[in-house]
Formats: C-alpha cells, sequence, structure tokens
C-alpha cells in the first residue's frame, strides 16, 4: 500500500501527496493511484457475511396506500410500516411521488458540483459542525482510524434553506427536492405514529416537526483502486428521525439484519428509508435505528443524496415517548434536545451506534 497521507475532514487542513495543496478523495482518485494509502485500509469488510437482496429481501412499502381511502388497505400499510421499522429498521419506498426526473436533475446537480475544481469547492469548506453548508471528505478525522473514500457536502435546508449557489440552478432544484422530502416525511411520520398505537401527529406535534431540522447530504465516492480493503463510509445509524436515500443507478449500499450484511437492489425511482437513533429514542428501542454501510467499486463512480429529518433543532426534548413507557417497558435512553445529539454524533467517529449508545440507560 501507498504512504499514509492525512485528510481533513473539510478542506480547511492540509492533505497531500508530494504537495501542500488539499487533496479530496477525487483528486486522489484521479492521481493514477494503484494502491490505497493505509490510512483508508480497514479491516472490517470481511466480518460478516454479505447477502443478495434475492435472499433476505429489505420491505417494499408502496406509499400511495398510506393515503388510501380503503382504511383496510391504510391498515394494512401501517402495520406493514411498523413491522418494517421493528425488523428491519429500513425500507424500499415506492409511488412517493417525487418526479423521476426531479431526482435525476438532482444527481446532475451533484455531479456537476463534485466537478468543480477543488479551489471552487473550498468556497463551502466550512469551519465547524454548525455551519450550515460543509463539504469534505471523509467523516471526522480527527476522531476516526481508519478514513473513508468518500467526498461530501451538508447543507442545512430547513427550517432555513441553504445550498451552494454552484452550479448555476442546482440550488432551485434542491429547494423543490427537499420540500417534497418533508412533505413525505410527515406522511410517514403519520403511519409510525400510528403503528405505535399513538394519535397520527403525535410525533409531528411533540418534536416540533414544523420546524424541523433538516439536513441534506450528498457522498461522492470515486472509483477505488483497492475497493476490497477500503470503506465508503463504515457501519452506521443515522442521527435524525427518518433518513430518506437515493443513488445514482450505481448500488453500494448494504444493511445490517440479522448478523448478516444484505446488499440493497432498489426498483426503479424507489427511495430507501432509514429508522434513525432519535426515532429509536421516541419509541422506547421498539424501533431500532439501521445500521448500514457503503462499498466501492474500482471502475464507476457512485453518488448519492441522503436527508436527515429530525426534530426542532432548540426546541423540544427528546425522550422516549411516555404513552411508551411503563414498569415492563422503563425509559431506556436519556433526554437530550437535537443539537446535543447533532453535536455529539458529529464530533465522533461513524461507529455503529456509537452516538446512540451514550444515551442508553444500563438497566
Amino acid at each position: 500500500m501507498a504512504a499514509t497521507i492525512n485528510i481533513s475532514s473539510d478542506f480547511s487542513e492540509q492533505a497531500s501527496i508530494n504537495s501542500t495543496k488539499p487533496v479530496t478523495i477525487k483528486s486522489l482518485s484521479e492521481s493514477g493511484l494503484t494502491s490505497i494509502p493505509s490510512s483508508f485500509a480497514s479491516k472490517t469488510l470481511q466480518d460478516l457475511p454479505v447477502l443478495d437482496s434475492s435472499e433476505d429481501a429489505i420491505p417494499i412499502l408502496d406509499f400511495s396506500l398510506l393515503s388510501s381511502s380503503n382504511s383496510k388497505q391504510r391498515q394494512k400499510a401501517i402495520q406493514d410500516l411498523g413491522q418494517a421499522c421493528e425488523e428491519w429498521g429500513c425500507f424500499l419506498l415506492i409511488n412517493h411521488g417525487i418526479p423521476e426526473s426531479l431526482i435525476n436533475s438532482m444527481m446532475e446537480g451533484l455531479k456537476g458540483f463534485f466537478d468543480l475544481s477543488d479551489e471552487e469547492k473550498r468556497e463551502f469548506q466550512g469551519k465547524n459542525i454548525f455551519d450550515p453548508i460543509r463539504c469534505g471528505s471523509s467523516f471526522n478525522t480527527a476522531a476516526e482510524k481508519v478514513h473513508c473514500w468518500r467526498d461530501f457536502f451538508k447543507a442545512f435546508v430547513h427550517p432555513d434553506f441553504h445550498f451552494p449557489h454552484k452550479p448555476a440552478g442546482f440550488s432551485d432544484t434542491a429547494f423543490e427536492y427537499v420540500k417534497r422530502i418533508r412533505e413525505i416525511t410527515r406522511e410517514l411520520l403519520k403511519g409510525v405514529s400510528e403503528s405505535l398505537g399513538l394519535e397520527p401527529n403525535y410525533i409531528s406535534k411533540a418534536m416540533g416537526m414544523e420546524s424541523s431540522f433538516q439536513v441534506f447530504i450528498a457522498n461522492f465516492y470515486p472509483p477505488c483502486p483497492e475497493p476490497e480493503l477500503a470503506v465508503g463510509i463504515p457501519p452506521h445509524s443515522d442521527q435524525g428521525l427518518l433518513t430518506l436515500f437515493s443513488e445514482n443507478g450505481i448500488n453500494g449500499l448494504q444493511t445490517l439484519h440479522n448478523g448478516n450484511w444484505v446488499k440493497l437492489n432498489p426498483p426503479p425511482n424507489a427511495l430507501m428509508v432509514n429508522t434513525a437513533d432519535l426515532l429509536e429514542i421516541l419509541s422506547n428501542g421498539k424501533y431500532k435505528s439501521n445500521v448500514h454501510r457503503a462499498v466501492l467499486y474500482s471502475n464507476a463512480t457512485r453518488i448519492t443524496m441522503a436527508t436527515t429529518n429530525g426534530p426542532s433543532f432548540d426546541q423540544v426534548i427528546i425522550s422516549p415517548a411516555a404513552e411508551l413507557v411503563n414498569e415492563t417497558h422503563p425509559p431506556a435512553y436519556t433526554s437530550c434536545t437535537y443539537r446535543q445529539f447533532y453535536e455529539l454524533y458529529q464530533s465522533n467517529s461513524l461507529d455503529m451506534k456509537s452516538a446512540l449508545d451514550r444515551l442508553r440507560i444500563l438497566a
């Protein structure tokens, strides 16, 4: 393997290969490397069996049935939603109403952004985790032992909308996309509430979703000379309540289920939905946040976009719903605000449920 290099989780620190210029993973990939630097070598890729989706099928839910006028259809859809959240922590969502053309436009915009020069992208580097627009590489180089073969940008898109102004017109497309994602999330959370035996608007009201904190995250995984040794993103769960995810047709997401990694093979235009850490807290552990990872290719560039949808950032306290707590099921997690959890999450390395684990109340 090549010599170790230093990569910054944003572009504010120096990272170089025989140079003093900052290095993105895209630039690293295009530099002609035939092996990965040692700081990218992961020892966890072959830890568990990997199954094809035909061997262990991720649930597929029809979004249109959640608003069906047929009460039996709707109740069945809510039951299926609850079962997916409890048994998998994720599902594929079809008939969600977002035009394929809008998703394709988003992917074109993302390609345009990551094709900007490193100097142009540096305009959006950000300086700390609370900057509303931030781009960089890996995840948190100060805390992680192995770097991710990944460039990213993150933008806070609700309650206030922030987004890069390059490439031209991309911000307008993104504004429409994340608005559609919020609408879908609201309906899904109604179904989640009912599946937990709560009234439909329970989560929306308790979590202050009118001022929900929504983060858009784009990931760029360029070709890797040794994809069997490196990792795009290591196993982790998501922050927030629900994460809605899409990719550019190059499959690389794997979800952990019953001790196996299961490959994601979504139908055309489907969205992947993950239950996230704050939903696990709210449900008092009934619905588990989904652990997943991203794998790499030697001959393909993978682009993904994930939108995390969470409670109001400062105005509500996240804790197990009182209706789900009793003598048999005491509170399993300590309370926090989303701001507190976001800071905890971003300050850790990505390692399974490392942030959530720090809030567990041990029996």
